[in-house]
């Protein structure tokens, strides 16, 4: 029983993304999945980013949308094998299905994770006091990476230029005063970066690289081209080029791999693996195929020369 939580085994290739790729650029009533057209400015579909989300975690807080990722740790090995006192900053924590598998699985880690929405926050912190029974090397706030910076504590400008900078540990003060912590080993964007309009994801991918120690990672994973969620999506919802907006006004974004290259690229990683992740699910009821796309990554922050 004490291991219950932990994943089963870990798939990724059922199919092959090409096989995809052809179904749906053949199938006419897709058509306006492929066109490539630039409909409404992303940024003005909404007059405040966080509220749509606020209201999301108000409707699923019963706990019955809550569904641990257990299959990250096969994923993202690091987070196990990190050494002591490594340190995770998780971008967008949602309810906590992020990073309780994590807090499960290493005590080596301590979990820095925000969120835009304050409902979000105060789920997490209830999934994870209902699952851990103490719990001493987890830390939330509140932040939109894609408008603002990070706190100062997470990484001091010393320590975004890259200089060398000593600190004598994490604040003793759980409510996160203004001590720098150093800068942090991994950050995740897990279902994070695809709710951020399209024209902000540049910035908000320079704040994480800026708070990361040279050598540190960013484990990503998304939504990837053709996914099945986006198929779903009727013309009117489609308000850029693989970027829609659901009828709650979060916003949902679909990407290529050339997309995710060249956006951390640009921000300065180094490309560590990068693949689509495709699982096939069958609906029994329905007799019908159910294709998924993940767009998996990792990404490193160069040592210093």
């Amino acid at each position: 029983m004490e291991k219950r939580w932990e994943a089963g085994e870990y798939h990724s290739k059922d199919f092959e993304w090409e096989f995809l790729k052809n179904l749906v650029e053949n199938d006419p009533s897709l058509s306006h999945h492929i066109q490539e057209q630039r409909l409404v400015d992303s940024s003005s579909s909404s007059s405040s980013d966080s509220k749509p989300w606020q209201c999301f975690h108000s409707r699923h807080s019963s706990g019955k949308f809550f569904k641990e990722r257990r299959y990250l740790l096969k994923e993202f090995p690091e987070l196990l094998l990190c050494g002591e006192n490594s340190k995770l900053l998780e971008v967008g924590c949602g309810n906590g299905s992020t990073v309780l598998p994590v807090l499960r699985g290493s005590k080596n880690i301590t979990v820095y994770a925000c969120d835009c929405s304050s409902e979000a926050l105060l789920r997490t912190k209830e999934n994870i006091n209902r699952a851990i029974a103490t719990v001493d090397n987890f830390h939330s706030f509140s932040c939109d990476f894609s408008t603002s910076a990070f706190p100062n504590w997470v990484a001091c400008h010393h320590c975004r230029q890259n200089q060398h900078c000593y600190h004598s540990g994490e604040s003793d003060d759980t409510s996160l005063n203004e001590r720098c912590i150093g800068g942090v080993d991994f950050v995740t964007l897990i279902f994070t970066l695809s709710a951020v309009p399209k024209e902000r994801m540049p910035r908000a991918i320079k704040e994480c690289f800026a708070v990361l120690k040279p050598g540190g990672l960013l484990l990503f994973r998304d939504y990837g081209l053709y996914d099945m969620t986006m198929l779903r999506f009727e013309p009117e919802k489609c308000i850029g080029f693989r970027e829609y907006v659901r009828s709650d006004g979060t916003l949902s974004y679909f990407f290529c791999l050339d997309t995710v290259k060249r956006l951390f690229t640009d921000a300065g990683f180094i490309e560590v693996e990068l693949e689509n992740c495709c699982v096939k699910a069958v609906n029994r009821r329905k007799n019908k195929n159910m294709y998924r796309v993940w767009v998996h990554g990792k990404f490193q922050k160069p040592f210093l020369k």
